[in-house]
């Protein structure tokens, strides 16, 4: 997974006598050269661990109490509606103030020294503990601060060249939900309030444990270990839209999920009529991040893969590759709304309505200029059709009011239901939908020609048709790009609503019309966008954002890039960026920041699945996760000869047991996902198995940086020269 860590407390703390001593600086200038003075040894570590596990207990204690306040609140209302929606809003506030025994409440403290200045809120002399959520005493004072408050921020971003008024931060180490020890990071100086000396670069033993720690199951929060960069990000403005090109183990994938949690924690009102929404690439990494939200408390985001999304038809057949190209061709929306406004033509009669002993009459002519002057109105299809029954009683009755008439509105509305009215509207405003629309423009060889003129060459338009036209939208053997464009005909016939802010996963492998298609669902929101360019595997991927930004609406989106991984070990990332200049090769090489390098093993196997075998057999007993990445075709083989042996795993994409501790994953599907020990076995027929040479590299790249801790590359084919 593309995080920067996980929370879990299963992993080993450092020694008792590491605890109170560790002064980790976590944003040293590279002069720094001198290390900062001890602060005052007032209790011992010991007594420190007691009064912090108190601290604990006591802030478990008062969300307890906050729960059974909300529990015991009466759904008292006015009328049925309104107390079924207050016990809905009941049930969510009990949904956030559940407690996890497993997870800590908070993970870090700030002190602010006596002479400390404002910042975010703080106040000099003042302490705050900065976990998940808030949580306060039966006096109303705080116990934990919600880290997505204000006065969370210098914890995140605070220096010893600009402490932000904090003395001290503290952070602190778990272990299935019980403190086991903690350290302090001086930024001032205790007995001064000054700034102390700077030092030279140093790393945090908690951070990077709770960075490194083995995982198994879904995808954890990161609020403990967010860095300075990615929280800029995460603290954006709701109204700025941004891109996160982000190398693999950059954490975009969290940032992007923490931004949704901030941003619905300060715009809860308008988020909570608007909506947010998750779009992933597919069901499984779904499910791999899942949790993440509603650990956070947050459980107003819904999320849709893109298929889902556009799932107004089954989706039961592909393209060949020429054909899923044109089809997410951004030119296909110009077709499509000319197709759709060819229905509307000229009237060929006037129209003549009877009212009790007299006929009305409205000339074509002037049929057709209500009409114009709908279309100038930018109206969307259906729309413009409802208004012109309306629109033509309206001239009816400025007839009768000039022959000295007196007509009221219920005239109107008579007119605009009548018989000659409706049969004059499905004549010149007909009636259709987004599927017959482009059933016909795929299966009519002249409609399409009439709408493509101009636009697609005669032999794009070949690739277009249907061989074998089916009778009718139900039997059509639709493909996902086809049901983009019946979603992308849906709007123009009506406007898609519009959410409050949608995060938009691995963006590098969508088509120009599938881009639209998201950026519909945030026409009037913003956007948080996510990917990597040099992990584009499909062949109508993004090839740069500023052109993807511009197909999602959202050309104004700010482009941010994370290079610093903080997940995939030195050597795994060293050798998988031996694939950059043939894939990306604008992109900056990514930099792993982990002290550890990872264990990176690299042979020729004649027999490459027994060997993945035995590989896997020899991890089992390692902590952490273990994936087998293998080509699509290998999967069954994988499959049959792990069971064979006797090694329980589950299948990606076959299963729902995210909890495995083995997984058999097809390259096809290893997008998103991280293990601690990955085998990965024939790069070479990973490569082979894409149509576009370029594309299996990505798809090679993709499957390397999965791994957290090791690498094991099994080949009996030549390895791909590109990695040298």
């Amino acid at each position: 997974m593309d995080g920067a860590g996980s929370m879990r407390e299963d992993a080993p703390m450092p020694s008792e006598s590491s605890r109170a001593d560790a002064r980790p600086h976590l944003d040293a200038s590279p002069s720094d050269s001198n290390p900062p003075p001890s602060p005052p040894a007032n209790a011992s570590p010991d007594t420190e661990l007691v009064r912090e596990t108190q601290h604990l207990r006591q802030s478990r204690e008062a969300l307890h109490r906050m729960r059974e306040r909300t529990a015991a609140m009466p759904a008292a209302a006015g009328d049925r509606l309104s107390g079924e929606f207050l016990k809905f809003t009941l049930w969510k506030r009990m949904k956030a103030l559940e407690d996890d025994p497993e997870v800590p409440l908070f993970f870090g403290r700030l002190d602010y020294g006596p002479d400390g200045e404002q910042v975010g809120g703080g106040l000099p002399g003042e302490r705050f503990y900065i976990g998940r959520r808030h949580v306060t005493d039966e006096h109303g004072d705080p116990m934990v601060i919600d880290w997505r408050a204000p006065i969370s921020r210098p914890f995140y971003r605070a220096t010893r060249r600009e402490p932000m008024g904090v003395d001290l931060r503290r952070r602190f180490g778990f272990q299935h939900g019980v403190v086991t020890g903690y350290e302090d990071e001086p930024l001032t100086s205790p007995a001064t309030g000054q700034t102390p000396p700077a030092s030279g670069p140093q790393t945090s033993a908690i951070l990077e444990a709770e960075i490194e720690r083995p995982r198994v199951g879904p995808m954890r929060d990161i609020v403990a270990t967010i860095q300075p960069e990615q929280d800029d990000i995460v603290r954006g403005d709701i109204a700025t839209s941004v891109c996160v090109q982000g190398a693999p183990g950059t954490g975009k994938t969290a940032v992007g999920l923490h931004r949704a949690a901030y941003l619905l924690y300060t715009h809860r009102d308008q988020l909570s009529r608007q909506g947010v929404l998750v779009v992933g690439p597919n069901a499984s990494f779904l499910r791999y991040i899942a949790d993440v939200l509603p650990a956070l408390g947050e459980i107003d985001a819904s999320q849709s893969t893109l298929e889902e999304l556009v799932g107004r038809v089954p989706v039961r057949g592909v393209d060949p590759l020429a054909t899923a190209l044109l089809k997410g061709d951004a030119r296909m929306a110009q077709v499509l709304d000319r197709a759709l406004w060819s229905l509307v033509r000229p009237a060929d009669e006037a129209l003549m309505v009877p009212i009790g002993s007299r006929r009305w009459r409205v000339p074509a002519y002037q049929v057709d200029e209500i009409v114009a002057e709908l279309r100038s109105r930018g109206v969307r299809y259906g729309a413009g059709r409802a208004m012109l029954p309306q629109r033509l009683a309206h001239a009816v009755l400025v007839k009768m009011e000039l022959a000295g008439d007196s007509p009221d509105d219920r005239v109107q509305a008579s007119v605009a239901r009548s018989r000659p009215t409706k049969a004059l509207t499905d004549a010149v405003w007909p009636a259709t939908d987004a599927r017959r629309l482009v059933l016909r423009l795929l299966s009519d060889e002249a409609f399409l020609a009439a709408a493509a003129d101009g636009i697609l060459t005669p032999d794009e338009q070949a690739l277009l048709l249907w061989a074998k036209p089916p009778k009718g939208p139900g039997s059509a053997r639709w493909s996902l790009h086809d049901a983009v464009l019946i979603d992308e005909a849906s709007d123009l016939l009506e406007r898609t609503s519009s959410l409050g802010h949608v995060v938009l996963d691995e963006a590098q492998d969508l088509s120009p019309m599938m881009l639209r298609a998201v950026g519909r669902r945030c026409s009037t929101g913003s956007a948080t966008v996510l990917g990597d360019i040099a992990q584009a595997t499909t062949a109508w991927g993004v090839a740069d954002w500023p052109a993807a930004l511009d197909h999602l609406g959202k050309p104004a989106a700010v482009v941010e890039e994370l290079t610093l991984g903080f997940r995939v070990p030195g050597d795994v990332i060293d050798f998988a960026t031996r694939l950059l200049p043939s894939i990306a090769p604008r992109l900056a090489k990514p930099t792993a920041v982990r002290r550890a390098r990872g264990e990176l093993d690299v042979r020729a196997q004649p027999d490459v699945v027994a060997g993945a075998i035995d590989a896997v057999a020899g991890l089992v007993s390692a902590p952490g996760s273990i994936g087998l990445i293998v080509p699509d075709d290998l999967v069954a083989t994988a499959d049959a000869r792990l069971s064979a042996n006797g090694l329980d795993h589950s299948v990606l994409g076959n299963d729902d047991d995210i909890d495995a501790r083995v997984d058999v994953v097809p390259a096809s599907l290893a997008k998103g996902l991280e293990f601690d020990h990955v085998v990965l076995v024939e790069p070479a027929d990973i490569v082979a198995a894409e149509v576009d040479h370029p594309t299996g590299l990505r798809r090679l790249y993709v499957c390397l940086t999965r791994a957290v801790t090791s690498l094991v590359v099994l080949h009996a084919e030549p390895l791909p020269a590109e990695l040298g």
